[in-house]
């Protein structure tokens, strides 16, 4: 971990991205007191691939009817 205080963060902005791309972690100091931590970037997400599970499941016509009174019973409604 490296701290810097500002001026020096801002003045040397890209190196200081290229050491957190790099997987270091940069502290900014503001007088001497930590205010803001430059982090890599965790693996980035994979995009969304909709579309994936089509033709794979099956939704139940009665998916979205009235649950019947014992069930209902069960959650306490009347």
């Amino acid at each position: 971990m490296e701290q810097v205080n500002i001026y020096e963060a801002k003045t040397h902005f890209s190196r200081y991205v290229e050491k957190a791309e790099a997987g270091e972690e940069i502290v900014i100091a503001r007088g001497g007191k930590q205010v803001a931590r430059l982090l890599p970037i965790s693996s980035p997400r994979q995009p969304v691939r909709f579309g994936l599970l089509k033709g794979k499941l099956r939704v139940a016509e009665d998916f979205d009817a009235p649950l019947p009174d014992e069930i209902l019973a069960g959650f306490g409604a009347s």
